[in-house]
């Protein structure tokens, strides 16, 4: 019989699940309320520089082996998949498309991977993942295809760049595991964090957001949301995510796939005066049954994983924390 968990570890254990849930879900409106005052690179780049540079420093005190300039290099191809291009794009995007839509867009992750290990590595798909994807499919054009959204050009345009930092992030995802990243989890996802926020304030400057920022004019609405992408958004949850991995199964992490789109659709209209239509919703759970048709077939087919493994579907959520 498996040990049940003392009253303390269920608490970490209950506090961490919370974590990753409401965490990650809010760091959509988040990403908005920040970008009204500090250009969508410039503060993206800032976010995950100094999110990065805390992690880094804490995987030195403890003692971890420089990297290598291979393993560099390493992380900034991931950085640049998962944090510029993945989070860099989506952050862009959210000035047009509401943070709701844009995080139920994000939701459609997992069936895209599926498509890619088909594509990429042959790695063809039962029944009940294609029924999956049918089913994401279905609600990613119905969700799309709203007449408010095909109307306004910036929105479309937006999510566009949306899909298309979901799809950089997928492709991030399935090649992951050769891409020669330091084992310790903590030091790997710092570097990743250096290395993509590094090249996302390269943006900046190219694109002209450092111009355009005026601290004098930073709201403490914009201040503290920054402040928080970076205290929660990125160390708290993933410290939170990290010690789920180690205590609970990856399939019961997987299941923020489920919830971090319905805070942020509820959050966006309580806090934002976001819309949600009966359109949005039913797509909503289109595209949400489809995931969890995929990440139940993948339970039941795959191993059990030991502790502390990303394992499966959830690899890609050990970053998801960070990039969001």
């Amino acid at each position: 019989m498996k040990p049940q968990p003392q009253p303390s570890q269920r608490s970490l254990i209950i506090a961490s699940f919370a974590a990753i849930y409401f965490i990650w879900g809010s760091t959509y409106l988040f990403n908005y309320f920040a970008i009204q005052d500090i250009p969508p690179f410039l503060m993206a780049g800032s976010r995950f520089l100094a999110a990065g540079a805390i992690l880094y420093a804490i995987t030195w005190a403890r003692g971890a082996a420089f990297p290598t300039r291979r393993q560099w290099g390493a992380a900034g191809r991931m950085g640049f998949l998962f944090l510029t291009l993945g989070t860099g794009g989506t952050v862009w995007a959210e000035q047009w498309v509401d943070t709701g839509i844009a995080a139920l867009i994000i939701a459609f992750q997992p069936l895209m991977v599926v498509f890619m290990l088909w594509v990429l590595f042959a790695k063809r798909p039962g029944a009940m993942v294609l029924a999956g994807v049918a089913l994401g499919v279905a609600g990613m054009v119905l969700l799309v295809g709203q007449q408010r959204f095909v109307t306004d050009r910036n929105t479309m345009i937006g999510m566009l760049v949306i899909i298309g930092s979901m799809t950089s992030w997928c492709y991030g995802s399935v090649t992951l595991s050769k891409a020669g990243l330091p084992e310790n989890r903590l030091q790997s996802s710092a570097m990743q964090m250096l290395m993509g926020g590094s090249i996302l304030i390269f943006l900046a400057l190219i694109s002209g957001d450092g111009q355009r920022f005026d601290p004098a004019l930073l709201s403490w609405k914009a201040g503290l949301s920054w402040l928080f992408l970076v205290v929660f958004g990125s160390l708290v949850a993933f410290s939170a995510f990290t010690y789920l991995l180690q205590h609970v199964s990856p399939d019961k992490v997987a299941t923020s796939n489920y919830v971090n789109p319905v805070v942020a659709l509820f959050l966006g209209w309580a806090f934002n005066n976001e819309l949600i239509t009966q359109q949005s919703i039913l797509a909503a759970l289109l595209m949400l049954a489809g995931v969890f048709f995929i990440n139940s077939r993948l339970q039941v087919k795959g191993k059990p994983p030991q502790a502390g493994n990303t394992g499966g579907v959830v690899r890609k959520r050990k970053l998801a924390g960070l990039a969001r």
